[in-house]
């Protein structure tokens, strides 16, 4: 029975949606266990309280989830520059005018509702649909400097230096994701030669005007030269060492007590802590399987655009998840980045699930309108993509 209704409501890659599913579970639970401390804090020990709001926001972005893949991905293709446009003056807007948390305005105040919003998450979905558009568009042309060239470049410099002004980290990580889209979608060496040119000259600019030049410095010389450990990195090697190989148990943690923001930035780290190197393992592990399922739909699309846009989205999400648990474990310099669909937020969460049902949709394959003479409606038909 269920079997049956999976495969009419949840279509697509299987393995991607019981992974997806898998690390919702694994998010409600990390999650109410490190919003002790927050909770006691700002609502008086009600746990509950970021259990059932963070709850809500896992579900919802399993919702859009489940919308994304629906629509035949063919569409996003049409959407995406329209949303590349609206995303220049929101990140503007964001950039000077925003809310501020931590000396840097990253998010917008929607009116009404009264909800803050991260215009980077739009922003980059935006960018990594538009560069696969661009790419399955131009293959016959692809080493046409004025057409082709001329127009990724752009788009990758103006969206990387706007994030970048307020959101360095995730700045870096949509420009390596672009690099590697347009590897795959056989731009000339030569040419992702310039692109790093116009990447460095977009980083320069970010860091000397952007809100968070002199904080992601400091960061990396930390890392780099400085022999103190940072706080933040030294609470969540701590949690990261007393885990063992299987934890302290679930809602266990004592770092939740000490480490700067364990709901997202450092959320690995209170999975190490609660559930060990084994827990911190699966989740690794189920990270690569999206990455390996991704790849399996980009090799199985019959179109360019199909399996860019898999390619992409595939990346950009794991190469986050792996920037996320390497600064926790000290691979690399703090940064901001949450994990995805695992960390406690809203705008990034919702994106990812969209973007996953971006590439579900494209897993299952295109979806023609056919005439049924017999019936004399219009039906859908998938066909393998």
């Amino acid at each position: 029975m269920f079997k049956k209704w999976a495969d009419k409501h949840l279509q697509g890659d299987p393995i991607i949606w019981m992974i997806v599913f898998a690390l919702a579970i694994i998010s409600i639970l990390v999650v109410y266990s490190a919003t002790g401390t927050l909770a006691y804090k700002r609502m008086g020990g009600n746990t509950e309280y970021y259990l059932f709001k963070h709850t809500f926001l896992v579900m919802l972005s399993l919702g859009a989830m489940w919308v994304a893949h629906k629509i035949d991905y063919r569409y996003y293709s049409r959407l995406s520059k329209f949303a590349l446009w609206i995303s220049v003056p929101l990140l503007l807007y964001a950039w000077k005018a925003g809310v501020n948390i931590n000396d840097a305005s990253r998010w917008i105040t929607i009116p009404v509702i009264n909800q803050i919003f991260q215009p980077s998450d739009l922003a980059k979905l935006a960018l990594i649909t538009s560069l696969a558009s661009m790419l399955s568009k131009r293959q016959l042309n692809i080493e046409d400097v004025k057409d082709s060239l001329i127009p990724l470049l752009m788009w990758c410099g103006v969206i990387c230096g706007l994030i970048g002004m307020a959101n360095l980290s995730t700045a870096v990580v949509l420009f390596a994701t672009c690099m590697l889209l347009m590897f795959i979608g056989r731009v000339p060496v030569k040419y992702l030669a310039m692109l790093c040119l116009v990447g460095v000259l977009a980083g320069s600019l970010a860091l000397s005007i952007g809100q968070r030049g002199e904080t992601a410095m400091s960061r990396i010389k930390s890392f780099f030269v400085e022999q103190e450990i940072p706080y933040q990195a030294e609470q969540s090697y701590i949690a990261i060492s007393t885990g063992g190989i299987t934890g302290k148990g679930p809602g266990q943690s004592d770092q939740r007590n000490f480490l700067p923001h364990p709901y997202s930035d450092f959320i690995y780290s209170i999975i190490v802590e609660e559930y060990g190197l084994m827990g911190g393992l699966v989740v690794i592990l189920l990270y690569l399987g999206l990455l390996y399922r991704g790849m399996v739909t980009v090799a199985n699309s019959e179109r360019a655009y199909g399996g860019l846009l898999s390619a992409g989205l595939s990346f950009a999400i794991v190469i986050q998840a792996i920037v996320n648990m390497g600064v926790a474990v000290g691979l690399g310099p703090v940064t901001g980045l949450p994990l995805p669909l695992i960390s406690m937020g809203g705008t990034s969460l919702l994106f990812t699930g969209i973007s996953l049902g971006i590439i579900l949709s494209v897993s299952r394959g295109e979806v023609d309108e056919v005439w049924d003479s017999n019936t004399g409606e219009i039906k859908n038909i998938a066909r393998a993509a």
